[in-house]
């Protein structure tokens, strides 16, 4: 039997259901690959059209990214709106930035409609350590302003510590269209909700092999475990970096990569409350940002760090303690209690891949680092179109979908080239 990792999410989520292997032959509408977040939203909104869903995961739900992560609802995508009107255009740019403050309004309707119990807490904020980087917020509250986010306000050095209490700022933006919330209670919140509306739902399901069958004009794919199967209309497949090779068109287009986590030791109240004063998440704007909060039980959680390929550095404490300390120099008395790693994935566009394979198999993946609100957008689009409301997901279908250059061999030593020169830019302050 596989196991979480051994992270604060894990030993804090109170787990309280152990879902079935899929044994034996079984039919459905609609057969999800994936107990992520992209998988379970997908789910949740094709049950809630009515259609049968049968969702299989390989480990544990929650077992990849969805329950590893910062926890923080970032909203646009990892590339902005700005860059996808330079290279793809004013009219796909309107149309993606119309959804891009959509994911934390997806995730905040469903922790309301199914009171799931996740920590949620508003509010987020862009740290700059530099005036250009300052220059840069200022811009994007311009931009986001211009797409409907109106809940956005720049912060100058007098007031950071109201916001943050650290002098490694000058200033920042806060987003208050966003927030953070515990993904592992998250991603198991919404498990349960699924199985509520009549959705099933099996764990430690690894899936092995797909089978496209054709039957004059009739369509259907089998979708085959270890020790079972599921005859499916149509397949949505939303295991993003721990799909493996599962179907290689998509490893193609798409690279793993890790990012760490620490948590210290359980803080006294008034110091946990003087470190982020106003209890948002935190993210610096550099290339290879760091990124931090305060958790419901006083925790400091901090994340950060990059490694192309997947997996993680030989020491994860060693690796992020000195960021943690630069920033809160107080937190060097203070101990870590856990440290984890895990997977993202990586697109050439850094922006997310949604698309179809043939008639009736959907995909989506590649949020480069936005995956908390855009997989939860995904799973709507996904839905829409395969109830036969395709416009909005076909923008994401429509955009190009590159292959790493050079094939699997070369696309982590070229992707770290271009991470070392944006590394070297953030520290020379470029």
């Amino acid at each position: 039997m596989s196991q979480y990792p051994d992270s604060y999410y894990a030993a804090s989520s109170n787990r309280a259901v152990d879902y079935p292997q899929l044994v034996g032959e079984h039919s459905t509408d609609i057969c999800v690959v994936g107990g992520g977040y992209s998988g379970l939203s997908t789910a949740i909104a094709l049950r809630e059209k009515g259609y049968e869903v049968t969702l299989l995961e390989g480990c544990k739900i929650g077992f990849g990214a969805s329950g590893r992560n910062g926890g923080q609802l970032v909203n646009s995508f990892s590339r902005d709106i700005d860059h996808i009107e330079k290279h793809y255009g004013q009219t796909t740019a309107q149309a993606l930035g119309d959804m891009a403050f959509e994911g934390a309004d997806c995730i905040r309707d469903l922790i309301k409609r199914y009171n799931i119990d996740c920590d949620y807490k508003q509010g987020g904020f862009f740290a700059a350590f530099t005036d250009k980087q300052m220059k840069e917020l200022v811009a994007k509250k311009a931009l986001w302003e211009r797409f409907g986010n109106k809940k956005l306000e720049m912060v100058d050095a007098q007031s950071i510590r109201k916001v943050v209490d650290t002098d490694a700022y000058v200033g920042g933006l806060v987003d208050n269209h966003c927030g953070h919330i515990h993904p592992l209670k998250l991603a198991l919140g919404e498990a349960a909700a699924l199985t509520s509306i009549g959705g099933k739902v099996f764990e430690e399901s690894k899936v092995i092999d797909i089978e496209q069958v054709k039957d004059g004009l009739n369509e259907s794919v089998i979708v085959k475990t270890a020790q079972g199967r599921v005859t499916a209309k149509t397949l949505v497949l939303a295991g993003n970096a721990y799909m493996g090779n599962l179907q290689p068109e998509l490893a193609k287009k798409s690279m793993p990569c890790g990012t760490q986590i620490v948590t210290t030791e359980v803080l006294p109240e008034a110091l946990a409350k003087s470190l982020i004063p106003s209890d948002y998440c935190v993210e610096d704007v550099n290339y290879k940002l760091d990124y931090y909060r305060v958790t419901a039980d006083n925790r400091l959680l901090f994340g950060g760090g990059v490694t192309y390929g997947g997996g993680d550095p030989a020491s994860i404490k060693r690796f992020l303690k000195p960021h943690m300390d630069k920033i809160f120099p107080a937190m060097k008395d203070y101990k870590l209690d856990y440290a984890w790693g895990g997977d993202f994935l990586l697109t050439m566009s850094r922006l997310p891949q949604l698309g179809k394979i043939g008639n009736n198999i959907y995909y989506t993946q590649g949020y480069s680092g936005h995956g908390v609100n855009t997989s939860h957008l995904g799973g709507k689009l996904l839905a829409e179109a395969i109830s036969g409301e395709h416009s909005r997901f076909d923008v994401f279908a429509n955009l190009p979908h590159y292959n790493f250059p050079g094939g699997r061999l070369m696309r982590v030593p070229a992707v770290m080239m271009g991470a070392w020169y944006y590394g070297v830019r953030d520290k020379l302050g470029f």
